[in-house]
């Protein structure tokens, strides 16, 4: 029996790179899946793949930061399947500059997409996630790492998503909810473009991952979220895992 037989989840961000790779795995072990983002074409083509694949799934435009798209999603999502087990927060704006010029509305962007508008899912699925539901949300190993030139904000960002799911996991564990947090480096759209742009320093990377290679967004990352989200992991939560082929804390 797939091991998310009968659940419902939620995936945001899941049109293309880590969300289309998470929501494809999560649909292959019997979830139905919602995968909501900004463009309809690309939200539509991994809608027509789950299917293909025979499992379910809606699509639906929605901008997260703002607050009657969410709460459109949510009643979209119950309407639909009729509960919300598994709530994915993937969805992020990625800031590029230095502190000094980096433009106000970039880092007032990176906050409202990332821990803010996380936080407002969170806190509108938590009552249908009680009783054995479970958050994974997507952070970055720049929240950790030791130097991020032109990245500063983006890091910020993310540790800040680091520490409100620990706290949620805190809060919220006696309501039977578990949240946990990925850090991943997958073989996404922009990463690809990297490689074919700057071959020398994409080489570069790979060769300071322990495992000499860049994670599978559906075979490597999704089975990861699949293990958080599914029965294996009842006893975890509060957890922050670097699905990065060691990176994150062996460098």
């Amino acid at each position: 029996m797939p091991k998310l037989e009968g659940r419902v989840a939620i995936v945001t961000g899941g049109g293309h790179g880590v969300g289309r790779g998470i929501a494809l795995a999560l649909s292959g072990e019997g979830a139905s899946v919602v995968i909501c983002g900004r463009t309809p074409e690309t939200l539509a083509g991994v809608r027509a793949e789950i299917e293909a694949r025979g499992g379910l799934a809606l699509d639906l435009v929605c901008d997260i930061t703002r607050a009657e798209d969410r709460e459109r999603l949510i009643t979209a999502t119950l309407e639909r399947f009729g509960a919300i087990n598994i709530l994915v927060n993937n969805a992020a704006f990625v800031p590029h500059g230095s502190l000094l010029d980096i433009a106000d509305q970039t880092i007032a962007a990176a906050w409202e997409t990332g821990p803010l508008a996380t936080l407002h899912l969170m806190r509108l699925c938590h009552p249908h996630l009680v009783g054995g539901g479970a958050i994974v949300n997507v952070s970055s190993g720049a929240a950790i790492a030791n130097s991020v030139p032109g990245r500063g904000i983006y890091a910020a960002v993310k540790a800040a998503l680091n520490a409100i799911s620990r706290s949620a996991a805190v809060e919220w564990g006696p309501d039977g909810i578990r949240v946990n947090t990925i850090m991943p480096i997958a073989l996404t759209e922009p990463f690809e473009r990297f490689m074919a742009n700057e071959p020398e320093q994409a080489g570069a990377v790979i060769s300071n991952i322990p495992l000499r290679r860049i994670g599978d967004c559906e075979t490597d990352i999704g089975s990861a979220v699949v293990f958080l989200a599914g029965p294996d992991s009842r006893y975890l939560t509060g957890a922050t895992l670097p699905l990065d082929g060691g990176s994150a804390y062996l460098r």
